[in-house]
């Protein structure tokens, strides 16, 4: 199957969630959550996520993520990752309590797929100070992609991870797990990058940025927001339509995109060092916000 038909099928079989001018969505993708080892790439930026993440719940936002939220290759179990990170799992529970958490899976935590899987390893967890199962994530489903559509312009945004447009990534991805687990996790403490990581393998990512680009063409200017790579991506209206969110695994910090008051922007937050010394945890603005209705292909 090529690239344009999983993007296709993706789109087509998308959770459709309905937004107005009144909505506010955070998308974040790519935390790559581990188990605090030293090939843990979210714990590095772990507080700054947790202080963003708590920023957008107490502002009534809802939270996307779209794939690689949990690093599931180089880890086994997500019992291991829970423990590790078990604030942010427990502030992600408050958002599905009150069905403002939407997710999605990518190809480091494709398992998800599998509704059995989730069920079984996200619906509880065992507190060993009180010698029983909480729940957790109760109910939830990951989607591989989901479509905002606005209620009264009709205009959609497409999310989705963005590995559809990656063969290897998609097709192999029990193959990219087990070298990831194997091979590349100890090598990962000496620096030595996986090549089969478009984030890492700069061809490979252009590559892939234009097949999604191609796909956008074909299906009448569609907003397309994705992960997978790494890399912001915020296009100028009358451009191709595509974004990227960036990941939660930059050196010191993080970026998503937020849609509020129907517009869209890319943002960033990272430790800054004040006068005095003291460190805090801030939101910049990289790019927009931008009238949504802005990116509308005009009749």
């Amino acid at each position: 199957m090529s690239s344009a038909k999983r993007l296709s099928r993706a789109y087509s079989n998308a959770k459709y969630i309905p937004f107005d001018d009144t909505s506010k969505f955070i998308l974040f993708s790519d935390c790559h959550r581990g188990d605090n080892s030293f090939a843990d790439d979210f714990a590095n930026n772990r507080n700054i996520y947790f202080h963003a993440l708590n920023h957008y719940y107490n502002q009534g936002f809802d939270y996307c993520e779209l794939g690689d939220g949990d690093e599931l290759w180089e880890n086994m179990h997500f019992e291991s990752i829970f423990e590790a990170h078990k604030n942010v799992y427990q502030l992600l529970r408050k958002f599905h309590l009150e069905k403002r958490l939407h997710m999605i899976w990518g190809n480091h935590d494709m398992v998800y797929k599998d509704k059995a899987y989730v069920d079984k390893h996200l619906s509880s967890y065992f507190e060993p100070i009180d010698n029983t199962d909480k729940e957790l994530f109760e109910g939830i489903t990951y989607n591989e992609a989901i479509v905002l559509k606005h209620t009264e312009t009709q205009q959609e945004l497409f999310l989705t991870h963005g590995h559809q447009a990656d063969w290897w990534n998609y097709t192999f991805w029990r193959w990219g797990r087990f070298l990831v687990r194997i091979l590349w996790k100890p090598l990962q403490v000496w620096g030595i990058a996986d090549p089969t990581s478009p984030a890492k393998n700069f061809k490979e990512l252009i590559k892939l940025e234009r097949r999604i680009k191609r796909w956008i063409l074909n299906n009448n200017l569609l907003i397309t927001i994705v992960g997978h790579t790494h890399r912001p991506r915020f296009p100028e209206p009358g451009d191709i339509p595509f974004f990227n969110d960036g990941s939660c695994v930059h050196p010191r910090s993080i970026t998503g995109i937020e849609i509020e008051n129907g517009q869209i922007s890319l943002i960033k937050w990272q430790i800054d060092t004040t006068l005095d010394g003291t460190l805090k945890v801030v939101r910049l603005l990289l790019e927009g916000p931008q009238k949504l209705v802005d990116y509308m292909k005009k009749q």
